[in-house]
């Protein structure tokens, strides 16, 4: 871990295997597909802010309110700073707070890696998938319920 994303040595350390902490409720926020959408945006146009209409343009396929419902969770966590000019209509900008910062280079191996892998990922799901089209169901377990099937693992 480099310096810049390292914990201040003052603050607890959470234990993601046990169901209080809050520490899953943190991943389940800043692990989602726009969370890093808009993290990535608003790293690059760092320490510049990015207007809310931009955002959403840059951020193709994601709803007005989707948008507004990320960017409320990741300035509630602290990791983006709004401000609003008071001009009609309001005028909204976003910015990525020192904390949001941190969370970008995370984030970018994460992308990188499902950028490098999709092809494989997608791979093994279709095979998956077939292999769940043909097996057949066990005398009295549910349909949806299949006996697991050995296979070998290919490469390619």
């Amino acid at each position: 871990m480099t310096s810049s994303t390292s914990r201040p040595p003052h603050l607890p350390r959470g234990d993601l295997f046990d169901p209080q902490c809050p520490t899953r409720r943190l991943l389940d926020r800043i692990g989602t597909k726009w969370t890093s959408m808009a993290v990535k945006v608003l790293a690059e146009a760092s320490p510049e802010e990015v207007r809310f209409a931009e955002l959403q343009r840059r951020m193709t396929g994601i709803s007005q309110k989707m948008l507004s419902v990320t960017l409320q969770g990741l300035t509630r966590d602290g990791l983006v700073g709004r401000r609003v000019e008071p001009t009609v209509p309001p005028r909204v900008y976003y910015r990525l707070t020192p904390l949001g910062l941190t969370l970008e280079e995370p984030l970018a191996a994460l992308r990188e890696w499902a950028e490098a892998h999709m092809a494989e990922v997608d791979r093994a799901r279709r095979r998956s998938e077939a292999l769940d089209v043909e097996a057949p169901t066990v005398t009295g377990m549910s349909p949806a319920v299949t006996p697991v099937r050995q296979t070998a693992v290919r490469d390619g």
